[in-house]
């Protein structure tokens, strides 16, 4: 009921977990804002890239106080709770929950440490996998965070165990491929002619 009613006494009612949040900022408040947005767009990006369809678009925050980044649905889409309600139902209409579920905004958090160590990391390399699972490990804890449903739990575990082998220093030796590898056509070619013109001489 509290969905379709968007304004009482005058006021209008806006749910702080979906996008679209206003909260009046003044014009210094805005430049700052506009600062940052320039300083963490190629992080946004990035993010983007490595998210894919998981999230519509990665931007920067200004709900978010102490989190690192929160996940936020759309304008006129399900919240976090009424989706997990809707998919628990054994005869839901499949239809209407593709069009309800609207893909996910993250809003990514200037202020907190982690962002802003994630995105100097990133600057030095951005193919760099322990920034692409930490990528990873900020969406996921971000849909338990934020109210929805983990999709792949298995997953999400084994990017804790690697990023748990990184802290305690376990680096996994990588396995050796040379014994695999074909003999090369061209030194048996080599030999045998070596080998002729020895018994030429």
């Amino acid at each position: 009921m509290v969905q379709q009613l968007k304004e009482y006494d005058g006021k209008k009612l806006v749910s702080c977990t979906k996008e679209g949040l206003d909260f009046g900022e003044s014009e210094e408040e805005k430049k700052k804002k506009e600062e940052e947005k320039a300083r963490f767009e190629p992080l946004c990006k990035l993010m983007k890239d490595v998210l894919g369809d998981k999230v519509e678009k990665v931007v920067v925050g200004t709900r978010i106080d102490e989190s690192p980044c929160v996940l936020v649905t759309s304008e006129y889409g399900w919240t976090a709770n009424m989706e997990r309600i809707m998919k628990a139902q054994a005869l839901r209409d499949s239809s209407m929950t593709g069009y309800m579920v609207s893909k996910k905004t993250m809003e990514i958090n200037p202020a907190n440490n982690i962002i802003s160590e994630l995105r100097n990391k990133a600057e030095v390399d951005q193919s760099d996998k322990t920034v692409k699972d930490l990528v990873w490990l900020l969406y996921e804890t971000s849909l338990l965070t934020s109210g929805f449903s983990l999709e792949e739990s298995s997953t999400f575990a084994n990017r804790i165990h690697r990023m748990i082998k990184l802290g305690l220093s376990i680096f996994e030796e990588e396995a050796n491929n040379d014994e695999d590898l074909p003999p090369l056509d061209d030194a048996n070619d080599d030999g045998e002619d070596n080998n002729k013109m020895e018994e030429v001489d």
